[in-house]
């Protein structure tokens, strides 16, 4: 079993009809921290002890966002600014992550097939994301591929649910170490991989 905490930042939680149901779905679980940081820090004054501390509590770091301007909101930068320290995530000293997993679930208005070489956006949100991949990888912990619900400004209340069941079975999977991904660098979302999970059962 792995400790799956997820690190929440949404600035405006009461006017996001998918966050609201992705975060309804989050699993009442032992193992499962939610840790909403614009609730937790109106003022930004993050708590840098206190969250290295969660994270040490945990196997799993799970980071929920919209995509914004492609890239995180402010609040998780910031959070990665404050927390991840040198000598405590990274550098000669530094190894309280190692090891440990991270992965993005986020939020895209556009759909998929513009998020990709030959599309609108030109690149992947995978591709997007490297300042993220690249921070895990340096703090030596295992990267994952985003997990993304696309197209959000037009999705149909049926799919929003779906897209709900689809992160909970997620989650539900983390802890208990079944997503069939090993190793994701050949993917650019684990969104196939977490439907054929939903697909056999698990959700």
């Amino acid at each position: 079993m792995a400790r799956v905490l997820v690190l929440f930042a949404h600035p405006a939680l009461e006017k996001s009809r998918v966050h609201q149901r992705l975060v309804a779905r989050v699993p009442d679980h032992p193992d499962v921290t939610f840790h909403d940081l614009y609730e937790r820090y109106p003022r930004l004054d993050i708590d840098v002890r206190g969250e290295q501390a969660l994270l040490d509590a945990h196997d799993t770091v799970v980071l929920q966002f919209p995509f914004y301007w492609y890239s995180t909101p402010p609040m998780l930068k910031q959070w990665q600014d404050l927390v991840l320290e040198h000598g405590w995530a990274y550098g000669s000293t530094g190894t309280a992550l190692r090891g440990k997993t991270m992965l993005c679930a986020l939020s895209a208005g556009g759909p998929r097939e513009a998020y990709q070489e030959g599309g609108y956006n030109r690149l992947t949100v995978r591709a997007l994301l490297a300042p993220l991949e690249r921070t895990a990888i340096l703090c030596g912990m295992h990267y994952l591929p985003p997990w993304i619900v696309y197209g959000t400004h037009g999705l149909s209340l049926d799919v929003m649910e779906e897209r709900g069941r689809e992160y909970g079975a997620l989650l539900e999977a983390l802890v208990g170490g079944e997503l069939p991904v090993a190793d994701g660098r050949g993917l650019d979302d684990l969104n196939d991989v977490v439907r054929a999970h939903v697909g056999g059962g698990v959700a």
